[in-house]
């Protein structure tokens, strides 16, 4: 999709909005912020620090994987309607492919395959020079929250 494509969210957000919703949970205390959202794309920064370093100081791999599955674990769920459907990440790989010592990293999710059942989504983390630090691909079930339990 480009960014002139019609826009694929269920309703219209606003950057506040995606960030308050993460208050208080792992995403706030990573330091990761929603920036910038397209017609078919989310972006977040995270800052390379103590919280988000492995002990040789370089971005610790599972930081790069929950920056990537909250882009698109969010992106997925803000294109369904919230009371009748809900996403859960089923499996996700992250190829790392340069270290990144401090600074910030930023991750851009757009979707491969939006469909009634699943959701595939690829994520590119980059660094502040722009170069590729990790790729990551998500895929999700949208399930029917009136024939699951499932937590509101």
């Amino acid at each position: 999709m480009t960014e002139h494509a019609k826009p694929i969210w269920f309703k219209p957000h606003t950057l506040a909005e995606l960030n308050a919703f993460h208050s208080g949970t792992m995403v706030e205390q990573l330091g990761i912020e929603f920036t910038e959202s397209g017609a078919d794309f989310l972006v977040a920064r995270m800052p390379v620090d103590e919280r988000t370093k492995q002990p040789y100081g370089l971005l610790h791999g599972g930081a790069s994987v929950t920056l990537a599955e909250t882009l698109g674990s969010f992106g997925a769920a803000l294109t369904v309607d919230p009371a009748r459907m809900q996403v859960v990440g089923q499996e996700i790989n992250a190829n790392h492919i340069r270290a990144v010592r401090s600074g910030c990293v930023t991750g851009t999710a757009r979707p491969v395959h939006l469909g009634g059942r699943s959701q595939v989504w690829s994520i590119e983390i980059r660094d502040e020079s722009g170069r590729l630090v990790c790729v990551s691909r998500l895929t999700l079930a949208v399930l029917d929250r009136h024939a699951q339990r499932l937590a509101p």
